[in-house]
């Protein structure tokens, strides 16, 4: 039991604790796993010499004793909603309940509340008014700043005015976790901590703004001006967006009622060392024993035997949260770090041979960064592959290929899969260098002959060069080659494997118009989709402020975006153009908008010689 951190008191007792120094409460089940936040977030408290117990999933509803249990730690109460935020977790895009929960043990849903972070936060707020409380994880990252709150359709302040917990820690939290607990052991009062970076605090009227040599401030429109003035509300995010994603960021200020919310600027990206020590703190990559009676969890069930290779994605899809939350830059762990996880998991009980993921946010970018890295540090666009791939940008894919060998090689694996998606565009790049272009051909080889687990999963999301362009996701024809380069292979190597295309109905700037041409463009290369969404406004994404805003904050260009129900489900409609019970709405929605040539494409039946 003492593998584990504890989450009773009963299993602090075990370790000799009585009294935690932090006490983390978690909207998820405990999986003691890198890709689980809480576990990542209590095992560096634990590596910096402190006590720490995790409460998971707490009775949000009963007389609270769940909360109660540990009583008052010494430094502070910590709160994470968990890997997703809480609202995706339970809605679909048309708010509809989900009746599943991937994070709790069976799927069971009901084990944490909406908005999990507010919920919770309140709760310690009311029981120890005195001890600070600090939030983070994704929900709280990305609800930092005024935002669009979809499932309530208006926008909220940031979450920590609305929770009132006392610092909020943004993006991948080791760097200001370690920094905050440094800090706090020098014996600095918490209330003092204003300068953290990748750090928020609120503060109250008439305080003295923290002062910090080494930072510029941007002072945004104010919650209350966002609320009266969309447009207000849509240029802040070009602000937000930027400084994101930029290595030498400005602090931001942002009023809100009669206090002031201080974003300061996020660290630069890990280094090697820095993130191969998150890594490779002592998890034991397990659920929890309380959960050894009840059914699995399926999240964990789906990463148990997989490997994540790098952190960050130089993408910047406008309907994509990762470079808010985990930025563009890429960081990547070493080879040993690796292989050492990957011996880790060939000593489990169940395990197989074979690796279901060697990956990351996308596949393809390990080991990846400037080649004059100076330049970088300058660059403030949102993404380092649109609209073209940076000349810049380093692409060699031969580390990559030197990671797949290695783990092939190690005792115990018969395969190693890639099951993350791939960036195709950084596969096709004419203008790489020949060293680049060499590589990519290699990997691509590689990929499609020894990584493909039955199906490839790639995402052009759209086929329109229209809305691919506010996508910021490359032209249609970059798929095109890709299938084409695929189905080659395929053939010539006699495999049986099947090309899984992403796609996404209703997204800014797509039409029914579009998404009929979606339909026809897709039935011509045989494929019926399976792997499609309905476009779900989250907080802090381009095309969440676009769609609530009506405007593209970095041209000011007014957007068309489906937002009532019934347009929702008339483009998603289009995704499914071969299902029997969408012909005649199809039929009537084609001739309604005057393209009743479409309907041939779609529905003409291909003769038989």
């Amino acid at each position: 039991m003492t593998d584990w951190l504890p989450t009773t008191p009963k299993e602090a007792k075990l370790r000799g604790w009585d009294e935690m120094d932090v006490v983390l409460f978690s909207g998820d089940a405990y999986v003691d796993h890198p890709s689980f936040g809480a576990a990542v977030i209590a095992r560096i408290i634990e590596s910096e010499g402190l006590k720490i117990a995790v409460v998971p999933q707490p009775n949000w509803q009963d007389d609270l004793r769940d909360f109660k249990k540990f009583g008052t730690p010494k430094l502070f109460f910590a709160i994470t909603a968990g890997c997703m935020d809480s609202m995706v977790n339970h809605y679909t895009a048309n708010r509809r309940m989900r009746s599943n929960d991937a994070y709790t043990p069976g799927g069971k849903p009901g084990f944490r509340p909406d908005y999990t972070t507010e919920v919770y936060s309140k709760i310690i707020k009311e029981l120890y008014p005195e001890v600070p409380l600090v939030i983070g994880g994704i929900e709280a990252s990305l609800r930092r700043v005024t935002h669009y709150d979809y499932w309530q359709d208006h926008l909220k302040p940031s979450i920590l005015a609305s929770s009132g917990a006392d610092l909020l820690v943004y993006g991948m939290g080791e760097l200001p976790l370690r920094e905050l607990l440094k800090l706090l052991a020098q014996g600095i009062p918490f209330k003092s901590l204003t300068t953290i970076p990748q750090t928020v605090i609120l503060q109250s009227p008439g305080e003295k703004l923290p002062k910090n040599k080494n930072w510029e401030d941007i002072e945004l429109f104010s919650h209350e001006q966002c609320l009266d003035d969309k447009k207000k509300f849509a240029l802040n995010f070009r602000h937000i967006e930027e400084e994101s994603n930029k290595w030498k960021a400005r602090r931001l200020l942002q009023p809100v009622g009669d206090s002031l919310l201080v974003i300061n600027p996020p660290y630069p990206p890990m280094s090697e060392a820095e993130l191969d020590a998150s890594f490779d703190l002592p998890y034991t990559r397990l659920p929890h024993p309380r959960y050894r009676k009840k059914e699995p969890i399926p999240a964990f069930e789906m990463i148990k035997f997989s490997v994540n290779l790098h952190r960050g994605c130089f993408g910047g899809c406008s309907f994509c949260t990762i470079s808010a939350h985990q930025g563009k830059f890429i960081a990547s762990r070493s080879k040993k770090s690796i292989l050492q996880e990957v011996e880790q998991i060939t000593q489990m009980a169940d395990f197989k041979g074979y690796i279901s993921d060697l990956g990351g946010p996308s596949a393809n970018m390990y080991k990846m960064k400037g080649k004059n890295e100076s330049l970088c540090e300058q660059c403030k666009l949102p993404s380092c592959i649109f609209p073209r791939v940076c000349p810049n940008l380093d692409t060699n894919h031969n580390p990559l290929l030197e990671i797949y060998q290695a783990v092939n090689d190690t005792p115990g694996i018969k395969k190693a899969f890639v099951g993350s998606g791939v960036r195709y565009d950084m596969l096709l790049n004419k203008k790489a260098s020949p060293e680049e272009q060499a590589s990519h051909k290699a990997y691509t080889a590689d990929l499609i002959e020894n990584r493909v687990s039955g199906r490839l999963k790639v995402a052009p999301e759209h086929t329109s060069d229209k809305v691919l362009k506010l996508m910021r996701k490359p032209s249609f024809s970059y798929f095109h080659e890709f299938n084409k380069i695929f189905n080659d292979i395929n053939e010539r190597k006699n495999l049986k494997q099947q090309l899984i295309p992403y796609f996404i109905s209703s997204h800014p700037g797509s039409t029914e118009e579009d998404m009929a041409q979606l339909a026809v463009e897709t039935k011509n290369l045989n494929f019926r989709l399976e792997q499609v969404q309905d476009f779900t406004p989250t907080p802090m994404t381009l095309a969440t402020v676009i769609s609530y805003s009506g405007i593209n904050p970095y041209t000011l260009d007014e957007i068309y975006t489906a937002r009532k129900k019934s347009e929702k489900l008339s483009q998603h409609m289009f995704l499914f153009w071969y299902k029997s019970e969408y012909r005649k709405q199809i039929e009537s929605t084609l001739k309604k908008i005057g393209r009743s040539d479409l309907l041939k494409k779609l529905f003409a039946r291909k003769s038989a010689g």
